[in-house]
Parts: C-alpha cells; structure tokens; sequence
C-alpha cells in the first residue's frame, strides 16, 4: 500500500470518528430525553473518568484513557444499541467491526488501535478492568445529571451501571456522584 494510500485509510476512519460527534446514545430516549449525548461526548467524559481511576487503582493512565476513546468506537456501524434491543438483535463483536474501520490504515496504526479494542473487550488487564468501570461509572453519573436536571426515570441506569463496577475506586466515586450535586462546583470558593 502507498503512503498516500495509508494516508487515505487513516483519514477515512477519522472521518467515520466523526459522526459519533453526531450520533446520540439512544438508550436516554427510554428515560424520556429528548436530546441525549452524544457518543463522542459520553467517550470524552469516559476517558477523563479512566485517567482518574488509572490513577487511584495503579494502572496506566494513557493506556485506560485510550481504550476509553476507542471503546465505542464501533458504534458509527452498528449504533448505539440500547440494552432491551440487545435481547432482540446480534450485531457483529465490536473486534470484527473495528478491524473492517482500520482496515485501510497504516498497518501501524491498524494494530495499535486492534489491539486496544482486543484489549478492552476480553476485560482481563487490570486497564481494561479501569476502563470498562469508566464506562458504566460515566453512565452513572450522566443519570445523576439527568436527575438533577427533573429526567425522573434514571434510577435503572443508576443501579445496572453500579453493579457492574469492579474497583473499589469505581465505587468510591460512585457513591461521591450520587451523593453530590452536579453544579456545585460553581459555587466553590476561590484561592
């Protein structure tokens, strides 16, 4: 393959990255959002997420903060899928979908990004293990945001993505956002 070819393939799945800037996270729609976020911006809070509990539970956080990025990657394909769907539909592993989007990049970067998605999805390092509990702790604390902004019906999200928690930080941030207040922040004194 040419570099211009490389080049080409990389581009085209920065571009395909691009439309989860525009693809909302559908499974909101059931609590009665309206205008839920959107994919690239549930993974952007994820990634924050996954530096800090790399952070507090010994892992490496620019590795957690890459499968945070990468984790729903696919979704430009298959779509945000919400859970009572999954009970109807099989959609291709997330493995499969991601090795058809770099397939026509640098084979460098066809194999870093393989791999981090490889990574994340058999959840067997310790990263992994951290990013997936940035994932659903990211969850949880949108429903608290949503429930602060009067979306009643979030408690569901609250408890599944709770309980899929693995890390004792996971859960010590968890029990923060539900006993906080999303907006108190502007409020905090100054230096």
């Amino acid at each position: 393959m040419s570099e211009d070819q490389d080049a080409a393939g990389a581009m085209s799945f920065i571009f395909e990255a691009g439309v989860l800037k525009r693809a909302a996270r559908t499974g909101w729609w059931f609590a009665g959002v309206k205008h839920p976020e959107s994919i690239a911006e549930h993974s952007f809070r994820t990634a924050l997420i996954g530096i800090m509990l790399a952070a507090m539970e010994g892992a490496d956080p620019a590795r957690v903060s890459m499968l945070c990025v990468l984790h729903d990657t696919q979704e430009t394909r298959i779509t945000d899928i919400p859970h009572v769907a999954k009970r109807y539909l099989t959609a291709a592993p997330n493995t499969a979908v991601t090795a058809d989007q770099v397939a026509d990049c640098p084979p460098a970067v066809t194999d870093v990004i393989y791999a981090a998605v490889a990574e994340y999805e058999a959840g067997e390092t310790l990263e992994a293990v951290v990013a997936r509990d940035a994932d659903k702790l990211e969850c949880l604390v949108q429903a608290v945001e949503y429930r602060h902004q009067g979306v009643a019906d979030v408690q569901r999200w609250i408890e599944s993505s709770r309980a899929a928690l693995r890390t004792t930080s996971a859960h010590r941030l968890a029990d923060a956002a539900l006993s906080g207040v999303p907006m108190a922040w502007l409020n905090s004194p100054r230096p």
